[in-house]
């Protein structure tokens, strides 16, 4: 028995959570598996229901779960909020800090149906497949903020970068074995030649390497590696990277896949990982049966391999996903001429009956 916790949160979230769970269940029926699934809120939703976006009994379910699949948070509803009340910080960065899940994992893989999707060249991002690992529970995103008034007038606003050694090693250390089981390159991107915290985290990075002599480890500025994302971006296998680099660059790398709608991501550190696909609550089209599921698909798919160690009924749903795009179909973030669009539920449903 597995128990995942699911939290489908606002816009699309709640929406698209349903379709994976559909697929989750197809996937049980045919690997002979048992999920058993529990709902609780996050996020805008929660905040209306109980005055807070992250409520205790939300914690208490992921804590005593598998694994926590989650929707979407946010939109313009609560974008008034108190800053610690807006879902985005007072659900998100308190969960990651509560469960210990310190290290997020996205990859940006295109999909060959969807190369020419992507609005680079199609030589550009063909066979692309990157993973990008953010430090999540550190630097300037949990440091301490304040503002202060000037005697002159106006305000000034501080934020705290802080990272250890501690917090460096154990995220750059997943990105090493990472990079062992795939082709042996580590990127790590700091920006050392600025912040004092980035100098300790390349010194950091490079005396661990000393254990990884099998793998070949380069650094990169970040400035320089958003750049070379988009000019060569398949000279990447593995990254690291800190917190608000990796919200960045992540974002810019999903981008070079078509979609930003097709990518999953994991949470993980704590005794309990955290799966979501990596776009937001799209509240312009929730309701309106438009959103891609695919991402939160794949999220689950993801979910299957790392929490529970089922590579076979993992690939099965990036099979039926890719042997759906290769039939033709389409949600509309990633439709092009002559191709067949399906709204969320008929999209599921085809991969559904891909699935077999």
């Amino acid at each position: 028995m597995h128990k995942i916790a699911l939290l489908p949160g606002d816009g699309i979230g709640p929406e698209i959570v349903p379709q994976a769970v559909r697929v989750l269940e197809a996937v049980g029926k045919k690997f002979n598996l048992e999920f058993q699934f529990e709902t609780a809120l996050i996020g805008g939703a929660a905040y209306d229901a109980t005055g807070h976006p992250l409520p205790e009994a939300t914690l208490e379910l992921c804590r005593r779960s598998d694994a926590i699949l989650l929707g979407a948070v946010g939109g313009p509803k609560w974008d008034n909020l108190e800053p610690d009340l807006r879902p985005e910080r007072g659900a998100l960065l308190p969960l990651r800090k509560e469960l210990g899940l310190y290290a997020n994992l996205r990859p940006a893989a295109v999909n060959p149906a969807l190369a020419s999707a992507s609005t680079l060249k199609e030589e550009i991002v063909s066979g692309l497949d990157i993973m990008i690992i953010r430090e999540l529970t550190g630097g300037l995103y949990f440091g301490q903020k304040h503002r202060e008034e000037l005697p002159g007038g106006g305000q000034k606003a501080v934020e705290t970068l802080e990272y250890s050694t501690g917090e460096i090693e154990r995220v750059a250390r997943l990105g090493f074995e990472m990079a062992r089981k795939r082709n042996k390159r580590l990127m790590s991107v700091d920006k050392a030649n600025v912040l004092e915290s980035s100098r300790l985290w390349r010194e950091v990075v490079q005396e661990l390497a000393k254990e990884y002599p099998d793998v070949e480890l380069n650094h990169m500025y970040v400035d320089n590696c958003a750049m070379q994302l988009v000019r060569n971006p398949k000279q990447f296998d593995v990254m690291v990277t800190e917190n608000m680099f990796g919200d960045i660059l992540t974002d810019l790398a999903s981008q070079l896949t078509g979609s930003i709608g097709m990518l999953p991501s994991a949470s993980i550190g704590g005794e309990v990982a955290l799966y979501e696909p990596i776009h937001g609550s799209a509240p312009d089209i929730a309701g309106k049966n438009l959103a891609n599921p695919i991402a939160t698909i794949l999220s689950a798919a993801m979910m299957l391999r790392v929490s529970f160690g089922l590579e076979e009924p993992a690939a099965s749903i990036e099979g039926a996903v890719a042997k759906v795009l290769e039939q033709g179909y389409r949600t509309g973030d990633i439709m092009q001429p002559g191709q067949k669009q399906l709204g969320t539920v008929e999209m599921t449903e085809a991969i559904l009956k891909a699935l077999g």
